[in-house]
């Protein structure tokens, strides 16, 4: 049923969720119905069907969960998307140039936005509650739903040629979270598609991870490859990847409407003076407690030293700086079969002559066959 109110001066639900949204520190709030059908889980449908999400079978398992929101909760109604605001104020592409520093993505350098957005989403779900009395169920990003097309429908923005969400307003750098409610609320228009014959995203991506414009290939993505891939990552792309060591920024630091974007104005999401230009051989040293240490509330923790201290080692040998060998040396005995792998491969391609000493004395004593692999030189 609709909330009403007996009061006519009083603010509608709709007025009241927005005001209340922005009073919290939320840049744009908008809302869509829960309950339509969509063609949002059939694409997802066909992504998985087709082995794009890679190594992620959470998106899989969690299939049906995800194509729609009454999938999650049967008695949602409406749905409120909020976006947080972590724009850099700077160009992150300039960074691609330093080739003896890690370039970790925008999104990761401050605080964990898992945490601030949804003590956010909690206030606004509380204030609502206490206001309508209606029920709520708050998400952001870890829950099986889709934030991104639920947005595109309430008209935050739309998802463009990189499948990542584009607003007029904000650019491409914000963050998603989503209140279900079974308030039956007024619905904003959606916006129109403002891509163009823009193809910027889809050109300069280094993998070519879009087969097609709107279309992505996980498997592909620099993204997925330093973040959820486990193992070695496949020698394809490795050239590819240059110094970035988490994540990848490249399809949205070139839309042409970032020009709008402004920087973010909370603190938390600004970068941490040492993520900014993070030595790769001060990285490289980092043991398991010191890398818990150093990302404590960073979204870095959770992909663990191991994943990113291979992708260090393949920054390094992209870097070609024969001062960073030693770095590499020190990590041919590493407990993590990844790490030594990817140090192999960097230690190769920085300093081929010092590579074949060292395999000559170490290949004969390693058990594990990617790492043999990567002595090898095989695929």
């Amino acid at each position: 049923m609709p909330i009403s109110t007996s009061d006519p001066l009083a603010r509608s639900p709709e007025a009241f969720l927005k005001d209340t949204a922005r009073s919290i520190g939320f840049d744009s709030v908008r809302i869509t119905r829960a309950d339509e059908p969509w063609a949002a889980g059939e694409r997802l449908e066909a992504f998985v069907a087709d082995g794009r999400h890679g190594q992620m079978e959470w998106m899989e398992t969690t299939l049906e969960r995800r194509k729609a929101p009454t999938a999650m909760w049967a008695g949602a109604k409406s749905a409120v998307v909020v976006a947080l605001n972590y724009g850099p104020g700077i160009d992150p592409m300039e960074l691609l140039a330093e080739r003896s520093v890690g370039n970790i993505s925008v999104y990761a350098r401050g605080r964990d936005y898992h945490d601030l957005v949804k003590s956010r989403l909690k206030q606004l779900a509380r204030a609502f509650v206490a206001e309508t009395g209606a029920e709520v169920k708050v998400f952001v990003d870890t829950a099986p739903l889709m934030e991104k097309p639920l947005a595109a429908k309430a008209g935050m923005g739309w998802q463009g040629k990189h499948t990542n969400l584009v607003s007029r307003e904000l650019g491409s750098w914000f963050f998603l979270g989503v209140m279900l409610t079974a308030a039956e609320l007024r619905p904003d228009a959606t916006e129109t598609d403002h891509c163009g014959s823009c193809r910027a995203c889809l050109d300069v991506c280094p993998t070519q991870a879009f087969p097609a414009p709107y279309q992505l290939d996980a498997r592909r993505c620099i993204s997925y490859l330093t973040i959820e891939h486990a193992g070695p990552i496949p020698r394809e792309f490795r050239a590819a990847m240059g110094n970035r060591i988490y994540g990848c920024d490249d399809c949205l630091a070139v839309c042409p409407w970032n020009k709008f974007a402004e920087a973010a104005s909370e603190a938390a999401l600004h970068a941490r003076a040492e993520l900014k230009t993070p030595g790769l051989d001060e990285l490289a040293a980092l043991d398991d407690a010191t890398f818990r240490e150093v990302f404590s509330g960073s979204p870095i923790k959770r992909s663990g030293r191991t994943r990113f201290v291979r992708n260090v080692c393949v920054a390094i040998g992209n870097s070609g700086d024969a001062r960073l060998v030693p770095s590499l040396l020190s990590l041919l005995d590493d407990e993590a079969a990844d790490i030594r792998g990817a140090a192999i491969w960097a230690l190769a391609r920085l300093d081929p002559d010092r590579f074949e000493a060292e395999k000559a004395a170490r290949m004969v004593e390693e058990t594990d066959p990617c790492v043999m692999a990567e002595w090898e030189g095989a695929a």
